[in-house]
């Protein structure tokens, strides 16, 4: 397929303001210039007309930009409750949030954001129950006047002498690297650049990393990323001067990743061709002298790619552990001898069971605790390094947990539960005797937790399959079917939607809203196939699922169509795009958030590529039949109505390109009814994707969301 291209034609912006047509107040929109743009897809001429909006660092973008947001904010501030949802926002947000502490060296480490800073601030104490009186050991505001700066990884040395911590500026998925004497907190000399999707992996005076070739300029945030490599930074060198550990000359689309054994005797490195299946390369650093441990050969094929999924959790001696849905959906841990790494000689240590293993740390190095996941709820267990069983660790509730391991000689673990209405609490838990003890005395909210419930419930979707979801509201709601309803999606690369406190959402309930979270296929809640249901050509289960949702609330009198509004981010910002274009009736409002919203090209911009093992490629024919079928730029149809939508998006945002933002937003803007039902584009500017955004920026986002939503179902 090779694709054609002509530009041709203007249109220019109108005017944002508001119009009377008869009885009803339309708003103008920007209607944005239009070309002749295309591609030919087996036989299929697919008319392109916004591709210059692609050029996000154009002049003519940069104008486009700033007129949508000009128009946005004109509309969203004449919405009265935005400001009132703005500062109570900014009350019940400004409360401590610790993270759960993590023993390095002789220090414990953790995150606390006092309230309302931009950034949490990483603190460190001798005494766990000395907390109050911890100093100050990175704080990430300081690194930008706007806290628009944040921390992105960090990692210490064995020897605990040093800190690489890797920082994202704005929000992008690019990181650069730098180095912390432990004792004195001082800067060193390195400066390590074009870092993506790694942290440090150190080994002796030095650590792995990955990384791209630094991308041409004006395209940091828009270039397809080609051949990852790995290489070895020692301290005090440039970076100029790093080794090349591992590369592929014969495959530009790949991830490779570094990891060590906790006793630094197995150097491993992760391949992937995307999201969804990898494999591993191991190298046994003993039978190496200290001369030839950083060296480029030698690796040995651990487990073969990339059908299946593994993840390296540790070794226990001269056996590697691996959690894997090799013939196990739900996983399983194995062990592995790197001299005998056939899958006919692995030995299960934690065997499949009837729920999803979800995850497994190490404690003490001879400790397994492991995370398994029911109906979306977290449970943990305790099994000894052969996987003998010891014991249930005992719960606050229905909620998710999140482990640290230990190291060596440490017995102490923590772990941090949190639910849907209660921001977390943080357990010390003792592997000698299963003792648990709170970390930190109880806290005081700005709101009632009390004021609230949650239930799950489950629904049938179109073909039958059974589906989760939670329900949120205050206590006494009264199914009238005109509460404003709130339904959340994302259905998607293995990833599983558990309960999680939101400051944002506790605002919408407070404001009398129901808000629902969908636990749809394509997620990972029970394991390989219910992802793989939601996936390639079954994509649309994801849809349908999310629909079916729809239907439950609006069936059981939570709300009706005139008061629903539907959200979601990334892949979630697909979903919301293909449910409104699909069913454009069902809805009042729709937001999709930094979506993926034109399947057809998402694979050419930065690492758009790794999604092809979930989506397809419209490179291949079978694949570009069933992605046009759904793709969300490609289903707007000119004499729909479709629901007030606004589209959110950030000019930092390399992981899924504003582009499709943009395209999108100019494509619905251009159909009959967009004046009565007003589709608006938020483009935040020293944003990305989501992570590491500050807390002003979180509060001004969810302000505009919500009062969005409110006005149009409320």
């Amino acid at each position: 397929m090779k694709p054609q291209l002509i530009l041709a034609g203007i249109i220019l912006f109108n005017a944002c303001k508001p119009t009377m047509n008869k009885t009803k107040e339309v708003q103008v929109l920007p209607q944005s210039r239009q070309d002749t743009s295309h591609d030919l897809y087996f036989g299929s001429h697919i008319a392109d007309p916004y591709r210059w909006l692609e050029n996000d660092t154009a002049p003519e973008v940069l104008e486009w930009v700033k007129t949508q947001n000009k128009c946005t904010q004109q509309y969203l501030s004449a919405i009265e409750s935005r400001s009132t949802l703005k500062n109570r926002l900014t009350e019940i947000w400004n409360f401590a949030k610790y993270s759960a502490p993590v023993k390095e060296g002789n220090y414990y480490y953790f995150y606390k954001n006092d309230g309302l800073q931009n950034q949490s601030v990483l603190y460190r104490c001798l005494d766990l129950n000395n907390y109050e009186k911890a100093e100050v050991f990175i704080d990430p505001n300081k690194f930008s006047t706007d806290g628009t700066i944040s921390l992105a990884s960090l990692s210490f040395s064995k020897d605990h002498k040093y800190a690489a911590v890797g920082i994202a500026k704005s929000g992008s998925d690019w990181n650069e690297i730098f180095v912390l004497d432990v004792a004195t907190k001082t800067k060193m000399t390195e400066q390590i650049q074009w870092v993506k999707f790694s942290g440090a992996t150190w080994l002796g005076n030095g650590f792995f990393y990955s990384r791209y070739d630094e991308p041409a300029k004006g395209k940091d945030f828009s270039n397809q990323n080609e051949f990852m490599k790995i290489y070895y930074h020692v301290l005090g060198s440039n970076q100029s001067e790093d080794v090349l550990i591992y590369e592929d000359k014969k495959h530009p689309l790949r991830y490779f990743n570094a990891g060590i054994s906790e006793d630094e005797r197995f150097l491993y490195i992760s391949v992937s061709e995307g999201t969804s299946g990898n494999e591993i390369w191991v190298k046994d650093l003993a039978i190496l002298n200290q001369s030839q441990k950083i060296i480029t050969s030698n690796f040995t094929l651990l487990c073969k790619g990339f059908e299946n999924n593994f993840d390296v959790i540790g070794n226990d001696g001269d056996n590697i552990l691996v959690r894997t849905d090799l013939n196990a959906p739900k996983y399983r841990l194995v062990t592995i001898n790197p001299k005998n790494p056939e899958p006919k000689n692995w030995k299960d240590i934690i065997p499949e069971r009837e729920h999803l293993l979800e995850n497994i740390v190490i404690g003490n190095q001879n400790q397994l605790i492991a995370s398994f996941l029911v109906d979306a709820s977290s449970r943990l267990k305790h099994f000894d390094i052969k996987g003998k069983f010891i014991r249930d660790i005992t719960l606050p509730g229905i909620g998710t947990v999140s482990v640290s391991g230990t190291e060596k000689g440490e017995n102490i673990l923590s772990y941090q539960f949190v639910s849907f209405t209660v921001p977390g609490k943080i357990s010390l838990y003792n592997l000698a005797d299963g003792s648990q003890t709170d970390w930190r005395k109880k806290q005081e909210y700005p709101f009632n937790t009390e004021a609230f419930e949650t239930k799950q419930v489950f629904y049938k979707s179109k073909d039958g399959t059974k589906i989760p979801m939670f329900i949120m509201h205050k206590k006494g709601l009264q199914l009238n079917g005109k509460n404003p309803t709130l339904l959340y999606g994302y259905g998607g690369f293995n990833i599983s939607l558990t309960p999680s406190f939101s400051i944002s959402r506790l605002a919408f309930l407070e404001q009398g809203g129901v808000y629902a979270i969908a636990n749809l296929r394509g997620g990972g809640e029970y394991g390989e196939d219910w992802h793989k249901a939601g996936m390639l050509n079954k994509k649309q289960n994801v849809f349908d699922d999310f629909i079916a949702a729809a239907e439950f609330l609006i069936q059981e009198n939570y709300t009706s169509s005139k008061h629903l509004a539907i959200h979601g981010g990334s892949n979630g910002g697909l979903l919301v795009g293909a449910c409104m274009t699909q069913r454009p009736e069902l809805f009042a409002v729709a937001i999709p958030a930094v979506g993926v919203l034109d399947m057809l090209r998402y694979h050419k911009f930065t690492i758009g590529w790794g999604w092809a093992v979930e989506y397809g490629s419209s490179d291949h024919k079978e694949q570009f039949e069933y992605l046009i079928k759904y793709s969300p730029l490609h289903q707007i149809k000119k004499e729909i109505r479709y629901p007030a939508t606004l589209i959110m998006t950030a000019d930092h945002d390399d992981r899924v390109v504003p582009a499709h933002s943009f395209k999108f937003a100019a494509s619905l803007q251009s159909t009959k009814f967009a004046g009565e039902s007003p589709i608006l584009i938020r483009i935040d500017t020293k944003a990305g994707h989501g992570a590491g955004k500050p807390t002003a920026k979180l509060i001004e986002d969810a302000a505009d969301m919500y009062g969005f939503i409110l006005h149009h179902t409320k």
